[in-house]
């Protein structure tokens, strides 16, 4: 009986729900297209039983319509000097980074402030006249056509942003114009104007491509309403047109927080989605509302959730994005990140196009490398580099110790960290090519500190911080510059990698026993690393009368080869000159200096080939105490792009020969 009754009262209350639905979709102002979509909904909804679950779905579905911000945008802040500011102030350092980003701005301001061209198309010359005095009053570029033919022909000459035309003209009437234009020039938007109105007519024009449809005698607000409309959807289209930024790098290089501070600068608002193992590509599409629980997906969710259409939208990790039996999230990705696909953004929830066109997309990712082809070929790279200590030194004074002592209770405190202190930090505690070691590491000296002013008073409080109380407060240091302290041995040799975390430095360990010809390679190595070594060995036989080494020497031998912290994976190419410096070490019996690094990749002939990451390899090399690092004669540009603080220390030796470098790697 309970439940009778409940029914009863639903279906007496269904009719204002739908009365209440027809009025919000009426003012939301959607889409020709959408509303229409919407009151069919409407349609169907009235004659459904509301006991039914597809009533409640459909009402879920048109109250997800009405909410989306269609026509909403946030206006952008395109002012340069207030962006150069906002990024100096959030960011120190990563210069090439911030020009890229400043030139990116440069180009949607100069695609905002434009000129906009219009085309008054009628055989009347007083209609023309006045509505070319009412547009140029308006500040638009106006010029006018007597026919369709005239009107073709300036199109063809010179582009415009909207045509304006009368339907009913000689030679050619408005819709053989539409048409005509729409091949000519797709991008140009057309409005129809006619003094014999109908529905029919409307329909088709609409149909064909026109974007509005005014009937005469002509009300000037309207018309100025429509214009500036279509002005400002061009505006935002055209902002949005161009490369998607994608920002790669090690972690704590500030990706992240650069994204943040772009949307800050333009006063849009921000968005991160962690794409890091998402698998199932419906958690970006949506679910078709067939399925019980059924719901957008996470862009067109975001994008409710903000209420504006152009807002900053980080895709973060999108180099660690998944794919299962559940589909690939990744081809989903091709659509959404296609400036000329994403315009019409197809939610499988929604089932009607939905613009992205204005969203600014950035991705992030440590290893692009790891990216679907396709994927990569939409995004415009963009390398972020570690910090040199200099670097760190500033970030540190200047914005983590303020921040951490803060948000330790420690406002009061003018005890100033010492430089030498910040210094004991990042070399003793830390080994990054980011910045999120470090700042762990500062807020354990401002815990400490705070146990100290707890327990002890506010007398007991430090003058300063130094690097003796950070010794101290820390306890033994966790990093030595291993290099500087290694003595020089037989097959043993440095060498300078890059992987996702930044630049590192590796030994390579080479020894030779009696044996069967066997090449052992340990130490977790991939295919490519694995081949390297096998070149190395090849080229040393194939040159052994030249190198002073016995031809038949891997006759009864066995040679191992093995790269420490075995847990850790590594492959690449850049080891193959290390390695060969490895072996020929033991092989001569030439003990091989630890304070020279190098890096490249090796041929059979002995050539030396270029490597990736250089700035990463050469801040490796500081941190580690190494003296000399010798590099490919072929990065020689990217060295000359460097800052003086990456090589300072650091003597740089250049080579395409690994004949030239023997014998400053290994001791008489």
């Amino acid at each position: 009986m309970g439940l009778f009754k409940k029914t009863k009262e639903h279906e007496q209350r269904a009719p204002q729900e739908l009365v209440d639905l027809k009025i919000a979709v009426q003012k939301a102002q959607l889409p020709d297209s959408i509303a229409q979509v919407a009151f069919k909904e409407l349609e169907r909804l009235e004659s459904t039983d509301p006991s039914m679950g597809e009533y409640t779905i459909g009402l879920n579905y048109l109250d997800y319509l009405i909410s989306l911000p269609w026509n909403l945008f946030t206006q952008d802040n395109l002012d340069l000097k207030h962006a150069k500011h906002v990024l100096d102030a959030r960011h120190y350092g990563l210069r090439p980074v911030k020009e890229r980003i400043l030139d990116y701005l440069a180009v949607r301001t100069l695609c905002s402030i434009g000129a906009f061209h219009i085309l008054v198309v009628d055989d009347e010359e007083i209609a023309r006249t006045n509505l070319e005095y009412v547009l140029r009053k308006a500040g638009y570029v106006v010029d006018t056509a007597a026919n369709g033919a005239d009107a073709l022909e300036c199109v063809k000459k010179k582009e415009y942003d909207l045509v304006l035309t009368d339907l009913k003209m000689e030679k050619m009437d408005g819709m053989q114009l539409l048409e005509a234009v729409r091949k000519i020039a797709p991008f140009t938007d057309t409005v129809m104007i006619t003094g014999f109105a109908t529905v029919t007519s409307a329909v088709s024009a609409m149909k064909k491509g026109a974007v509005h449809y005014l009937s005469k005698p002509i009300n000037l607000d309207e018309l100025r309403s429509i214009v500036q409309q279509v002005k400002e959807r061009k505006k935002h289209i055209q902002m949005s047109r161009g490369p998607i930024l994608c920002f790669s790098g090690p972690p704590g290089t500030g990706k992240t927080s650069i994204g943040k501070a772009i949307a800050e600068a333009l006063e849009r608002k921000f968005v991160r989605l962690s794409l890091a193992g998402m698998r199932d590509e419906a958690e970006l599409r949506g679910h078709r509302r067939t399925y019980v629980g059924a719901m957008p997906g996470r862009v067109i969710q975001e994008i409710r959730r903000l209420g504006m259409k152009n807002p900053v939208f980080m895709l973060d990790e999108i180099d660690k994005i998944g794919q299962d039996f559940r589909g690939d999230p990744a081809s989903v990705l091709l659509e959404i990140l296609d400036p000329e696909q994403n315009n019409n953004f197809m939610d499988y929830y929604l089932d009607v196009p939905f613009d992205l066109s204005g969203v600014m997309f950035i991705a992030t990712a440590n290893i692009v490398e790891r990216m679907p082809g396709p994927l990569l070929d939409r995004l415009e790279v963009i390398t972020f580099s570690g910090y040199t200590e200099r670097d760190k030194l500033h970030i540190a004074r200047n914005h983590m110790i303020p921040r951490s002592l803060k948000d330790h209770g420690l406002i009061r405190c003018t005890a100033p960290f010492t430089d030498e202190a910040v210094l004991t930090i990042v070399r003793d505690y830390t080994r990054e090519a980011g910045l999120r070691q470090l700042e762990r590491e500062i807020a354990q000296v401002c815990r400490k500190l705070a146990r100290i002013c707890l327990e002890n008073g506010a007398d007991a409080f430090p003058k300063t911080i130094d690097e003796l109380l950070v010794q101290q407060l820390l306890g033994p240091r966790r990093y030595t510059r291993e290099v500087a302290a290694a003595e020089n041995r037989l097959g043993v040799t440095t060498g300078l990698v890059w992987s996702e975390f930044g630049g590192e430095i590796i030994f390579v360990e080479a020894t030779i026993m009696r044996g069967n010809q066997q090449l052992i390679l340990t130490g977790s190595l991939g295919s490519i690393i694995k081949e390297s070594a096998q070149t190395a060995l090849s080229f040393i036989r194939s040159h052994a009368e030249r190198l002073n080494i016995r031809e038949d020497f891997f006759t009864d031998s066995d040679i191992h080869i093995h790269i420490p912290a075995g847990a850790i994976p590594k492959d690449g190419p850049s080891a193959g000159v290390t390695i060969a410096m490895s072996l020929l070490s033991v092989l001569s019996g030439r003990p091989a200096r630890r304070d020279v690094a190098m890096t490249g990749e090796l041929t059979l002939s002995g050539r030396i080939l270029p490597v990736n990451g250089i700035r990463e390899k050469l801040l490796a090399a500081q941190r580690a105490g190494v003296k000399t690092v010798m590099l490919p004669r072929s990065n020689e540009v990217d060295i000359n792009d460097l800052d003086a603080e990456a090589t300072e220390n650091i003597n740089l030796v250049l080579s395409d020969d690994v004949m030239e470098i023997i014998d400053r790697v290994l001791l008489p």
